[in-house]
């Protein structure tokens, strides 16, 4: 349908929210990229929006000085700890996520490469569109809008990659990271430099490396900061702290009259309850909101769904893996979460990854990296390393000040694998789709990180359930809710809408076709943006 017709279409139904007793224009569930963009870009056309976020409203003085701080840093409910970092583990993956307004920007470590040419010709979703023609405006409206620059300064970890780049013939496929950071002064606050003085007051990175454990110097350039600032500016209403359950159409079969969405308090002992209807829905809770609300609706409330919620779930295939150094002299926690990046082939990446000074938690969940076939073998390695090294092993457990003598590589591939998320009788499971099942055991990962810990003199070191179990850990889940050509290829068409249902969106990583190989966030963002652009203004 093109955009006169739906333009049309629009009209003649009476977007009018009062005359039809709604209460808001559209809900859009989530506040992370997907959900931000569409916040904003709704409210500039003219509707009156409404954002609900599971988690909670946070400001610099919330987030913990260290991730020692579990209960200000981690989301776990059931412990009444009511933080904005997420872990979750499923059979085939481990997840890490964010939780809050702001979703994921809170605990990204603000990287924003742009993919290359094979994500945009990727299989899954090529015959729908020119995809590097139709995104290269929407990347540079993103990377405007986040305050995307070059990393000015390279630290310890980021100099030895240059190092180790040089070392395997690859010094040219060396970079700065460009990043969504504020680099302007760190002593005090001076006007918004991104929106004309629209924005906040802003100081400037202080280069502690406390990006993925909240920003608490207003340097990193959080959704808050941004297209949630200026949507709140344009009278969007934010609703933290509730939790959408569920979603009945008005007209009882295909939504053309609107939805009535149900919410419950997400952070009470008792779940408060309420609802409120408007005209559109869009789904922005990624793919840990998103599919498993969608999954439970399909079964009652919305049975026109497509069959292919949940299908398509893809990592970038990477690999994390800690070194830790000997050399005390050695800091990694300085610079931003992410400086630079090594493009090691032309479907692979390696970036180094830091936490500010005390910020050591994982420390508690590492062991020595092995590999094996099998859980046996990889028990057998573990304990002969172990007793073959155990003054190594000895220094490497109780090694001072863990976060700032570790340094974290994350490696990532565009080779695709797929997984598919279902129900299951404790929430979702998931099951191998396509081509091989993730692994942590990435040789050409493994091989980076070992030559890397020579270059710092020092040790790589993995999680556990990496060691035992061989799950991989990915901060980049996508897909589950992916585009098609039809209900039977996908849950969504190429502008975002969801088949079966009229006036309803998915804005968010759920919606990724193809596996992006870098940090997804400004790719998110982009699509977001090409989405809201297709949707015509009220008046």
């Amino acid at each position: 349908m093109d955009r006169v017709v739906l333009g049309t279409e629009l009209k003649n139904r009476g977007w009018l929210a009062m005359a039809q007793n709604l209460d808001y224009d559209f809900i859009v569930i989530g506040s992370g990229f997907g959900g931000s963009v569409s916040a904003l870009r709704l409210s500039e056309k003219g509707y009156k929006v409404l954002v609900i976020e599971k988690g909670k409203r946070l400001k610099a003085e919330d987030f913990p000085k260290t991730n020692w701080n579990l209960k200000r840093w981690m989301w776990l409910p059931m412990l009444r700890f009511y933080g904005f970092f997420k872990l979750t583990f499923f059979r085939h993956i481990t997840i890490l996520s964010g939780v809050g307004v702001g979703g994921g920007s809170l605990v990204y470590a603000n990287t924003l490469p742009v993919p290359k040419e094979d994500f945009f010709t990727a299989p899954g979703w090529t015959h729908l569109a020119d995809w590097k023609k139709e995104l290269d405006p929407f990347y540079l409206l993103a990377k405007k809008m986040l305050g995307t620059v070059r990393n000015p300064r390279l630290e310890t970890g980021d100099i030895a990659l240059k190092k180790l780049a040089k070392q395997i013939g690859k010094e040219d496929e060396f970079e700065e990271a460009e990043v969504a950071v504020f680099f302007g002064d760190a002593e005090q606050k001076v006007a918004d430099p991104f929106f004309d003085g629209r924005g906040p007051e802003r100081s400037g990175c202080t280069f502690c490396g406390g990006c993925m454990t909240g920003c608490r110097y207003d340097g990193k350039n959080t959704l808050d900061k941004n297209y949630l600032y200026l949507a709140e500016q344009n009278g969007v209403q934010i609703q933290a702290e509730s939790e959408v359950y569920d979603i009945h159409p008005l007209d009882g079969d295909r939504g053309a009259d609107g939805y009535r969405v149900f919410y419950k308090r997400s952070t009470a002992v008792f779940k408060k309850k309420g609802q409120v209807k408007a005209k559109g829905v869009v789904f922005s809770g990624g793919v840990l909101g998103t599919v498993p609300l969608l999954l439970e609706l399909r079964d009652s409330s919305l049975p026109h769904l497509s069959p292919m919620v949940g299908a398509s779930v893809r990592t970038n295939s990477e690999s994390l893996i800690g070194i830790t150094t000997f050399d005390k002299k050695i800091s990694f926690s300085d610079g931003v979460a992410i400086g630079s990046i090594l493009h090691t082939d032309e479907h692979s990446h390696l970036e180094p990854v830091r936490y500010a000074s005390g910020s050591g938690f994982w420390r508690v969940l590492l062991a020595p990296m092995v590999s094996g076939k099998n859980i046996f073998i990889r028990l057998y390695r573990l304990l002969s390393d172990l007793l073959r090294h155990p003054l190594k092993n000895i220094r490497l457990a109780f090694v001072w000040d863990f976060a700032k003598r570790t340094q974290i590589l994350l490696f990532m591939q565009t080779i695709n694998s797929t997984l598919r998320f279902k129900k299951g009788v404790l929430g979702m499971r998931s099951t191998i789709q396509s081509g091989r099942a993730p692994t942590a055991f990435i040789p050409e990962a493994q091989d980076l990180a070992r030559r890397y810990a020579k270059l710092v003199k020092g040790a790589p070191v993995t999680l556990l359930t990496e060691t035992l179990y061989g799950i991989p850990t990915t901060a980049h889940i996508l897909g589950g809710c992916v585009m098609g050509a039809n209900k039977e290829e996908g849950v969504i068409d190429k502008d975002h809408r969801v088949f079966g249902y009229e006036n309803m969106y998915i804005c968010d990583g759920s919606a990724i076709s193809a596996n992006p190989g870098v940090n997804p966030s400004l790719t998110i963002t982009a699509l977001s943006e090409r989405a809201m652009s297709k949707i015509v203004p009220k008046n």
